[in-house]
């Protein structure tokens, strides 16, 4: 029976930190790259809708380490570091990076299936050459900084052309897992208001779902992704907890 105990503890294992370098060397790619040579990095590797012309698999991977501004890769960043450098510690190289993938791997397949089902409905109330219209034109359109007059066309097209970015999905697993094996640990939002792991989780986790379903307008947030990052790591904790003698939490 295999089992599982703490490796030592590391300010940065290398997990993180590999994860952290490897974050840093795509967002500063995507600005050089941007600037020199005019490709736009995130159209590329952003995660894009499986009907999407603009899709391509490995998305589903690449997707993780882009971000659109720096406190966006900041606070993403930061959080890796914080929860993760925790549970790497726990749980070694091999089992942390398998967690952190997978979770990740998890908030976009979510995030893309609410897509499908927000692209079905766009879909129901237009014409099939409207369609065809979003499908082959809509891309330079939003490049333009143009969009279809109809609504549902216009969501329509921001669902197949407006990329996924950013490790935040993985970063909500890391969080769940957190929560769940230290759950009387205390977290200080904005350094200065103490909370349990475990209250923190399950208000983040309301909050994103809250946000999610009233789908406000103006909102770019994913928060469906966040919650599949949280519910494949919880899944996976399970899993993992049924497998092995030593328990997790």
């Amino acid at each position: 029976m295999q089992q599982f105990q703490p490796t030592g503890f590391r300010i940065l294992p290398p997990v993180v930190k590999n994860l952290l370098i490897i974050n840093a060397l795509f967002f500063l790619a995507t600005l050089g790259i941007g600037a020199a040579f005019g490709i736009d990095l995130t159209e590329k590797m952003g995660m894009h809708y499986f009907g999407s012309p603009l899709f391509h698999p490995y998305q589903l991977i690449t997707y993780m380490f882009m971000h659109a501004n720096f406190s966006h890769i900041f606070f993403n960043m930061f959080a890796l570091w914080m929860f993760g450098n925790v549970l790497e510690n726990y749980w070694g190289p091999k089992r942390f990076m398998t967690y952190y993938f997978i979770t990740g791997l998890g908030a976009i397949l979510i995030q893309m299936g609410v897509n499908y089902f927000q692209i079905r409905t766009a879909q129901a109330n237009l014409p099939p050459e409207i369609i065809s219209d979003v499908l082959t034109n809509g891309y330079k359109y939003l490049q333009e900084g143009k969009n279809f007059i109809n609504p549902d066309a216009a969501n329509l097209n921001i669902l197949y052309h407006t990329p996924t970015i950013g490790a935040s999905g993985a970063v909500f697993g890391l969080l769940l897992a957190f929560g769940m094996m230290f759950p009387n640990s205390l977290i200080y939002i904005y350094f200065a208001i103490p909370i349990k792991a475990k209250w923190f989780v399950i208000l983040y986790g309301a909050m994103e779902l809250f946000f999610g379903v009233s789908n406000s307008g103006g909102d770019n947030v994913a928060h469906f992704a966040h919650l599949g990052g949280m519910l494949f790591g919880f899944l996976l904790i399970i899993f993992w907890n049924k497998r092995i003698k030593n328990k997790f939490f």
